[in-house]
């Protein structure tokens, strides 16, 4: 029996024959049909074919969210490479090291973020550059002797059917945001793609041929696969725009009237923030995720005194991305759980000392995932892709949460951030979805900072409404009603705002960098 494709591409280019005419994408007001969007892929397979492009080979996209990012990803499936996102936000030196990591062949760019390339593109294997001017959002300038228009390059032929891929094949390979060391590879499969499509559509309230709103950045798998590629395999309309504005999201909400969305939390506390927001038709979504980092249990509330059901989830990118998942009628009686494990996953629980799997409920543990849509490993590092997967198959994420009785997961914190207080484990997250409770509080971040009895003690970081300054008394008593002694934070500091990655999470190592340094930024206070 011939073995069926998972491909991505193939997924469009068999939409494009059945169901042509259909909307596949809607971008900054302009239109891209289903029979549109596969003449255009097999068009850029050529081109990229042309410049010696072949299975196996890497071919890097930098630039924001736009219809010839999802181009590029579908291009390469068509002819079994490998797509690697660049996240447009790094540096020179950062994006130096992704292209000769991954020995990137073939850099798609658009017009402005070509210079950040170009300085580092001596030092690079990097064979070919083309410039993406088919976007007309994005012109390109003048030509560049080392760049090649898109429109000017050879279209060549042979191409007219994607390449035949097998369900192990690397189709794209997504690095770590590396707010540690360097970035690791993450090696995902067409079949990891395909089955967290599966396990979307089998437990998220997600229809064939339904609306979705791709506002999270797609170098990111949560904006790539969380709902975007499953959306196009299964004949859906995709609002793609090149960045988030709350005010143009909850627009297109109501406009286009999405069905569902994949966003980070600080994304839908800034959707609830809008003017538009109390006024807005939004009957249609459905499904609203969240997920990303640690969802405040207010948050979810808030949502659900609108009516919106906000259903978090759980993930990384190794896992492409879903893992766990909240069913929207737990959402009021758990609202600060991540879910049960997706139909096609398996979650257990491991004692990050000694191994054992953790079988009592509400004792954390490390989180370890097992199925179909993990990661076989890291890119060219056989070492890291050994500490992270044992040899039972259980992915190592890093994450600490625990079951409760009916085995609903709560994450609790990254086992790195962990703090060691008087020999007692304080996670910085459980001290956070506290420290948000409190009123005019906007956003919380908590750090560990060395103490000469205690080793460690948690130093909070706030960002507080106007007018507002909370002293580390008062702190405290809010706190301590709540959490043990030991956990209370022994200082805070008041910011305008917290560091946060591409992603969204918090970027801990610069905000403890920032709480440990002797100088402070305009606004801060430290009692």
């Amino acid at each position: 029996m011939r073995e069926v494709s998972v491909s991505s591409a193939a997924a469009v280019h068999r939409w494009a024959r059945i169901a042509g005419d259909s909307t596949a994408i809607v971008y900054e007001g302009s239109t891209t049909t289903y029979a549109q969007l596969g003449t255009r892929v097999r068009s850029l397979a050529a081109t990229l074919a042309d410049g010696g492009l072949r299975a196996g080979d890497r071919v890097a996209y930098l630039g924001l969210n736009s219809v010839l990012l999802l181009e590029t990803a579908l291009a390469a499936a068509h002819l079994g490479a490998i797509f690697l996102p660049v996240n447009f936000r790094l540096a020179a030196e950062e994006v130096c090291y992704l292209l000769n990591d991954s020995g990137v062949h073939t850099v798609v760019a658009e017009d402005g973020h070509r210079a950040v390339v170009d300085a580092v593109a001596d030092a690079t294997p990097v064979r070919r550059f083309l410039l993406g001017d088919r976007d007309p959002l994005v012109p390109a300038s003048a030509a560049h002797p080392r760049w090649q228009p898109l429109s000017t390059a050879p279209t060549g032929s042979g191409w007219g059917e994607p390449v035949a891929v097998h369900a192990t094949d690397t189709a794209v390979l997504m690095y770590t945001s590396g707010t540690t060391g360097r970035p690791k590879g993450v090696i995902l499969t067409h079949g990891n793609l395909w089955w967290n499509q599966l396990n979307v559509a089998a437990a998220i309230d997600t229809r064939p041929r339904e609306t979705t709103l791709a506002v999270a950045p797609m170098f990111h798998i949560g904006g790539l696969n969380a709902f975007t590629l499953g959306a196009l395999g299964r004949g859906g309309t995709v609002v793609v725009r090149r960045a988030f504005d709350p005010d143009q999201c909850v627009d297109d909400l109501v406009a286009h009237r999405v069905s569902h969305m994949f966003a980070v939390p600080v994304m839908f506390d800034a959707l609830a923030r809008s003017d538009r927001w109390q006024q807005a038709d939004l009957s249609a979504l459905t499904a609203a995720v969240v997920a990303g980092a640690p969802v405040p249990g207010l948050l979810v509330r808030e949502y659900a005194a609108r009516g919106i059901r906000l259903q978090q989830a759980w993930g990384l990118t190794e896992t492409a991305p879903f893992a766990t998942y909240l069913p929207p009628e737990l959402v009021e009686t758990a609202p600060e759980s991540a879910g049960f494990p997706m139909p096609y996953t398996e979650i257990q629980l491991t004692d990050p000392e000694t191994g054992a799997v953790i079988a009592e409920p509400r004792v954390p543990g490390e989180i370890c995932v097992r199925g179909p849509h993990v990661t076989p490993g890291y890119w060219n590092n056989p070492e890291a892709t050994a500490q992270a997967i044992d040899s039972f198959g259980w992915f190592h994420s890093g994450d600490v949460g625990y079951l409760d009785d009916k085995g609903l997961l709560y994450i609790i914190d990254r086992l790195k951030d962990m703090i060691i207080s008087g020999g007692e484990n304080v996670y910085p997250a459980e001290i956070e979805r506290v420290l948000i409770e409190l009123p005019g509080i906007r956003d919380a971040a908590v750090v560990g900072v060395p103490h000469p009895k205690w080793g460690e003690t948690p130093v909070a970081v706030l960002v507080q409404d106007h007018g507002n300054t909370i002293g580390i008394e008062e702190l405290r008593a809010f706190t301590g009603e709540r959490l043990a002694r030991y956990k209370l934070p022994t200082a805070v500091c008041h910011v305008d705002a917290l560091p946060r990655n591409g992603s969204g999470k918090l970027d801990k190592t610069a905000l403890r960098a920032w709480v440990l340094s002797e100088r402070e930024p305009v606004g801060a206070t430290r009692h």
